[in-house]
């Protein structure tokens, strides 16, 4: 009976081997888990579609994404670090600094040059996490210097991108002095009149964050990047108190002052170019009026009409300034994401 027939299968041939699914073709997302067709996450800029998470870029990523297309032109690139305390832990610095320049290309943590970005001539300097957590020896705080000092000579803004872990400690004493020398450099540019913009990236710490990613004119932040000096479990242990929610995060740092605006990476690019427009009066304040102020009948020009304190620095009164982040910023909750992955 027909009840009783065994069923039949579908047999494998033998030695026949399941087809292997080729590596590299999607990454999965640190914060939410979904996994993106990595075609997909280039298009986005590397910034998940599905909650906003901004995956870490490498430096020519970025330059890619920040500056005018063929507009940069490196300088300083021959610079790199020796061991000067032929310091060895668990393995010598020197073969340290050899992995990292295998691992990433690079002869050292930050890439610097002269680009334009939105048309505006610009010095820019971007930091690779990559390379020894983008810590600071003596070899960055020289670039960091020399492109601030390159800024002033030509008069051109300075916008630097920062990643880091710190001061690197391979060098002892020349690594802390980087602070000094980086955040002179700096303050000249502020003394002359010559703006300087940072960019925070995901994580943004220690002596760098102590030093010249705090002194700039306008202080730019992605989405959920870490800034601050020491992480929050130091601090915790230190405090023994409980911390914030989102404490050190991007949003946190701008609602407490330490940041000026949180800007989605997709925007980076125009937001900054405003500001360069603006900061160096290649832009007069003749400012589009954001969504929010057309619904309100309300121009930015109506704003600027009656102007109150000029920075010194700047030499914008604090309506134009507002302006520029109310018409380049997108909504205070759009684009924010939490703490980004490592």
């Amino acid at each position: 009976m027909a009840w009783f027939r065994k069923p039949r299968y579908t047999t494998v041939p033998a030695g026949q081997k399941k087809k292997d699914m080729p590596e590299g073709l999607w990454t999965k997302c640190d914060k939410c888990q979904a996994v993106t067709f990595n075609t997909e996450l280039e298009r986005n800029l590397s910034v998940c579609p599905k909650c906003g998470h901004h995956f870490r870029l490498d430096c020519w990523e970025r330059i890619g994404t920040l500056v005018d297309p063929g507009a940069f032109h490196e300088i300083d690139g021959g610079l790199t670090s020796t061991d000067p305390l032929h310091f060895e832990a668990d393995e010598k610095y020197a073969d340290k600094l050899q992995a990292a320049r295998e691992k990433t290309g690079l002869a050292e943590a930050v890439v610097s040059g002269e680009a334009a970005i939105g048309g505006v001539e610009t010095v820019v300097a971007v930091m690779d996490f990559s390379f020894i957590g983008a810590s600071m020896g003596s070899v960055v705080g020289e670039k960091i210097a020399r492109a601030a000092e390159r800024a002033l000579q030509a008069h051109k803004p300075l916008v630097v991108v920062c990643a880091s872990g710190g001061a690197r400690m391979h060098e002892g004493i020349l690594s802390l002095m980087q602070m000094a020398k980086t955040s002179s450099a700096v303050q000249r540019l502020g003394d002359a009149g010559v703006p300087f913009i940072i960019v925070v990236t995901h994580p943004t710490t220690g002596g760098v964050t102590a030093s010249f990613a705090s002194l700039a004119d306008v202080i730019i932040a992605e989405p959920g990047a870490m800034l601050g000096f020491a992480g929050p479990r130091v601090i915790n242990q230190t405090v023994r108190e409980e911390l914030p929610p989102g404490f050190q995060t991007a949003e946190f740092m701008r609602d407490h002052g330490m940041a000026d605006m949180v800007v989605p990476r997709k925007d980076l690019r125009p937001t900054i170019a405003r500001l360069l427009r603006m900061l160096t009066g290649a832009e007069s304040a003749d400012i589009e009026p954001s969504s929010a102020e057309r619904e309100a009948g309300e121009t930015a020009n109506d704003r600027l009409e009656t102007p109150t304190r000029t920075s010194a620095r700047t030499g914008l009164t604090d309506r134009q300034t507002d302006s520029i982040i109310t018409a380049t910023s997108s909504d205070k909750s759009e684009g924010e994401g939490g703490p980004q992955g490592s």
